[in-house]
Order: C-alpha cells, then sequence, then structure tokens
C-alpha cells in the first residue's frame, strides 16, 4: 500500500486508518464510472485516521499519475459519505447530515 506525506508533516498509511469507506460507482453501458470523478480511471476512498482525522485517497489507472491523499474537514467526510450513499454516517459525523441533505 502507499504512504502519503501531507503538508504538516504527517505519514498516512491506509492500512492504519481505524475505518475506510469505497465510493459508489454507476455503470455507464461499459464501465464503472466513479460518481466522484466522473471516470472509469480515477477513484477515491474514505479514511478516518487513528486520531480521528478524516482523508481521502485519490488514485489513478492513467500510466504516470501518482496516488495522492488529502486531509478533509468533519463536514466535507459527511458529504462525502452522504453522496456515496452511506445512509448511516459514524456519530461524530451525524451533526452535519441535516444541513447537507434536503
Amino acid at each position: 500500500m502507499d504512504r502519503y506525506r501531507m503538508p504538516d508533516g504527517t505519514i498516512l498509511r491506509p492500512e492504519n486508518a481505524i475505518k475506510s469507506w469505497t465510493e459508489d460507482t454507476r455503470w455507464d453501458g461499459h464501465n464503472n464510472v466513479s460518481i466522484n470523478t466522473g471516470s472509469q480511471w480515477k477513484s477515491e476512498m474514505l479514511y478516518k485516521s487513528r486520531k480521528g482525522r478524516y482523508w481521502v485517497e485519490h488514485t489513478s489507472g492513467y500510466q504516470g499519475t501518482a496516488p495522492h491523499a488529502e486531509w478533509v474537514s468533519e463536514q466535507e467526510a459527511a458529504r462525502w459519505l452522504l453522496f456515496n450513499g452511506y445512509e448511516e454516517l459514524p456519530e461524530d459525523l451525524i451533526q452535519f447530515q441535516d444541513e447537507l441533505e434536503e
């Protein structure tokens, strides 16, 4: 698995996450396409670190494209989960559900 050095110096390792969520995809008649990226080649995965911070891993099937990670806020993590069809949010994110969904 990949490791990522974040701007604050933290080293993230997906295998150290306490929880992870895969993105939703839609069949376009030929391929499964990421609902986050709109691409069959680019995908995302959400993680919760051991310290309780959320981050997204971005990967790509394009040759020469390196995977990378970014921190996301709790609100953005809740938005990501709801958009990807997760109906039960983690306890620390439930507070955002009403403001994000209509």
